[in-house]
């Protein structure tokens, strides 16, 4: 449809889905946290075995049209074992990360994984043998320099400490899955097949562990009403939007445009948080140097990656946010059919 696309080539389709990526990017964090510490639903891998179970019932009438339905067996066959490694990644990431959010701030959070280019690098380095050129090198050194200082003013006490441990080790998994992923899929899939192939997988995951932390608590907390079910039907929601605009962000703008976007996320989530969420009084000098100087490292990583020319970067899903679309700007396979959607590929 040349009037889809169109609207799509056009700067101000552009920077309405820019906004619109943002927008829901930012709210699915922020949803996450209030939901799970403010809120009182204290149940995180309960809250993420609901959002993959969303997504995945969902997406199920797009995938089960003539032109998906055509890809299911080639791909699953051929791709399993990296779609379950994913699976797994996916699992502990998003489960950890959801855990992390109990007892540290959601800025403290975003700043943790903000060190994903660390971890990737880390792999790049023991999986494909590629270590980081100088200037990559010397942004990631920033980058550990301003996240040990935020983790260090951040972890104060026991619960945080443990917190912060949580969402450490989620990074380190998605950081493993980013770099080894390229090496195990061997076929380019987008945001929302991926996602629809993982999630039944990431579910096997989860459950057990839920099952054996959360259910007696959950079956109680349940027993008192189901005025929770509107608010965690929300975060799924969110979610799944978020996972559609990312789709289409990535087809419709350049690798430029989403670092510049990853950037900017960084510096607004942290700024909503301290507004909305009540977390100004965990800004300390300290915390205000740390975070500064992680952005900065951040910042630096993304754009000496851009300066390096075009990179093969691996797929990944989205249900926890990570900070570095740049990173994952080469999942470039139609969603769906062309009788459907038709969107003008991106610029790398």
């Amino acid at each position: 449809m040349p009037v889809v696309e169109s609207i799509w080539d056009h700067w101000i389709g552009k920077g309405m889905m820019v906004a619109a990526y943002l927008m829901l990017n930012i709210s699915l964090n922020m949803v996450n946290k209030w939901t799970i510490s403010i809120y009182g639903f204290h149940f995180p891998i309960a809250l993420s075995v609901a959002h993959m179970a969303f997504s995945f019932l969902a997406l199920a009438p797009f995938m089960c049209n003539k032109h998906n339905r055509e890809l299911h067996y080639p791909s699953v066959s051929k791709q399993w074992p990296g779609l379950l490694f994913i699976s797994v990644c996916f699992a502990v990431n998003m489960g950890l990360n959801n855990m992390s959010l109990l007892s540290i701030s959601l800025s403290l959070n975003q700043v943790i994984r903000s060190s994903i280019p660390v971890f990737t690098a880390i792999g790049a380095v023991v999986i494909e043998q590629r270590p980081p050129s100088r200037q990559e090198f010397l942004s990631l050194l920033v980058l550990v320099g301003g996240v040990s200082i935020a983790v260090f003013e951040g972890s104060s006490n026991k619960a945080s400490f443990l917190g912060v441990l949580l969402c450490i080790i989620g990074t380190m998994c998605n950081g493993l899955a980013m770099s080894s992923i390229g090496r195990l899929l061997t076929e380019k899939m987008d945001v929302l097949r991926l996602t629809f192939y993982t999630a039944p997988m990431t579910l096997l995951v989860l459950v057990p562990f839920f099952n054996k932390l959360e259910a007696d608590a959950f079956a109680k907390y349940s027993a008192h009403g189901s005025g929770y079910m509107g608010i965690i039907l929300l975060g799924c929601l969110n979610a799944l939007l978020y996972n559609l605009i990312h789709s289409f962000v990535i087809k419709v703008t350049s690798s430029v445009t989403t670092t510049v976007i990853g950037e900017m996320k960084i510096v607004l989530i942290l700024l909503l948080s301290a507004i909305i969420l009540g977390e100004s009084d965990v800004w300390t000098a300290k915390m205000l140097l740390g975070c500064t100087t992680a952005i900065l490292g951040f910042c630096m990583y993304s754009h000496s990656r851009l300066m390096a020319g075009p990179q093969s970067a691996p797929v990944i899903i989205k249900g926890v946010p990570e900070l570095a679309p740049s990173l994952t700007d080469s999942i470039r396979a139609p969603l769906m059919s062309s009788t459907l959607l038709m969107v003008k590929p991106g610029r790398s």
